[in-house]
């Protein structure tokens, strides 16, 4: 089974068995949904001037993205040779619109972002296995109102979507810019792994000298450290226009950098399926932590409704046999109670109505103090320290809590008594067996 036949096995598989779980939690199916559909991504990220336009144009064959040293095109550009209505350009309004596609949740950022979403049709070799994606120059400092819309979310969603990130720094801004530090430091480590991430020191040849060169890439290298927190520095391709450059200025090895970047790129569709389990594996693993706190706040005040209902019962049942005998002490109703009706042979049917009205209100008091204290006593300590829910014993599933907690937290809150009884221990089941025994088939597949 090749590739493509594996993923839309993945797709109709996992959106049949996790769609319906991810409802049930009320978290978004969507980025799964999202990495199972279409074609391998390749983003190209960076700021203003760093080389993206120059390097697509490259890999295409074709002056598709203009280029620059000032801002050319605030868009996210989708490259690629998809016929999507048999146009050559086509608006964000019609992309996010689309099924087939998967671009449908952009829409919840508004027109303004929909406005700077298009897609370009480019008859390339290249692109009839992946697609390219060229984002908007980062900034020196912007804020939500600048774009219209939150940059870093939204770049977050395309890195999550993306098999590979190329990230390009400017030899004359060595990784000064502001969303860099914020991009690099921040969303990328969130929304995607670092094994996606491609650094990239363009425009090389345009420093003037060795020693400038030198100090372009220490300044590169120092700036990386501090963005992602690492002692290590992650590997720096080196890249520049060969139409542009004069053969005789390049250092020993720049033209083999160049080569292994551009080879990388095109080996990004290799990275699709390992990336889509990834992703999947991930995101449920959010799921069941959720489910877990769900699952066990419902084991906790189940063990209390059943206190709650066997007391209840109990009072209730000696309220029926003997309740009516208090009344009678305290205020002489009713004249013949129950029990002396029944030694006397002297019985009917009157008799049961205030032996069932005691209990009956027992239970609904028992029924009503449940619902209004308990539970809801139970739902606010659990919002408060909703952590006592889950076990917490690594570092993985404490920043997976921290990261889930407010999902958590928003589970428990919209949680009835009803749902004592709705089966969520066994959507938990679901979930831990999807994990331990389909992934792992799924996994097992792309290796053999």
């Amino acid at each position: 089974m090749n590739e493509n036949e594996l993923q839309k096995q993945l797709q109709t598989k996992v959106k049949k068995k996790l769609e319906p779980l991810f409802a049930r939690f009320r978290m978004d199916f969507g980025g799964i949904d999202a990495s199972l559909k279409w074609k391998p991504i390749v983003l190209i990220i960076g700021n203003y001037s760093s080389g993206k336009s120059t390097l697509i144009n490259e890999l295409l064959g074709q002056n598709i993205q203009r280029t620059g040293q000032a801002p050319t095109d605030d868009s996210f550009t989708i490259i690629t040779t998809e016929v999507v209505g048999g146009q050559s350009e086509i608006p964000g309004s019609t992309l996010v619109n689309d099924d087939r596609l998967p671009f449908a949740h952009f829409k919840g950022y508004g027109e303004k972002l929909i406005s700077h979403i298009c897609m370009k049709q480019v008859a390339s070799p290249i692109l009839e296995n992946m697609a390219i994606i060229d984002s908007p120059g980062m900034l020196d400092a912007t804020s939500e109102n600048d774009r219209g819309y939150d940059y870093r979310q939204v770049l977050g969603e395309f890195a999550k979507m993306a098999d590979l990130i190329v990230l390009m720094f400017d030899p004359h801004k060595a990784g000064t810019i502001k969303e860099s530090y914020e991009v690099i430091r921040n969303t990328l480590p969130e929304k995607s792994g670092e094994h996606r991430l491609v650094f990239v020191m363009s425009r090389i040849d345009e420093c003037d000298s060795l020693s400038d060169f030198t100090r372009s890439y220490g300044t590169l290298c120092w700036n990386m450290s501090q963005m992602t927190g690492r002692k290590d520095i992650p590997h720096i391709f080196l890249t520049y226009a060969p139409s542009l450059v004069n053969t005789g200025r390049l250092l020993d090895g720049w033209p083999q950098e160049r080569e292994e970047l551009i080879e990388k790129i095109k080996r990004a569709p290799s990275f699709r399926i390992n990336h889509i389990l990834e992703d999947i594996d991930r995101q449920v693993n959010e799921l069941q932590i959720v489910a877990e706190a769900v699952a066990e706040f419902l084991r906790r005040a189940g063990r209390v409704y059943w206190k709650y209902a066997n007391i209840t019962l109990l009072v209730s049942v000696l309220l029926f046999l003997f309740g009516d005998v208090l009344l009678n002490q305290l205020l002489s109703v009713p004249e013949n109670t129950l029990i002396n009706s029944i030694r006397n042979g002297q019985f009917s049917l009157l008799q049961l109505v205030v032996p069932l009205l005691l209990a009956s209100a027992t239970i609904l008091i028992g029924s009503l103090s449940f619902r209004r204290i308990a539970f809801r006593q139970m739902q606010k300590k659990a919002a408060a320290n909703g952590s006592d829910l889950v076990q917490l014993e690594s570092d993985y599933r404490r920043n997976l809590w921290r990261k889930m907690g407010d999902k958590a937290r928003e589970n428990l809150a919209a949680l009835t008594v009803a749902d004592l009884w709705r089966g969520y221990s066994r959507s938990l089941a679901r979930i831990q067996n999807f994990l331990t025994q389909d992934l792992k088939k799924y996994y097992e597949r792309v290796v053999n």
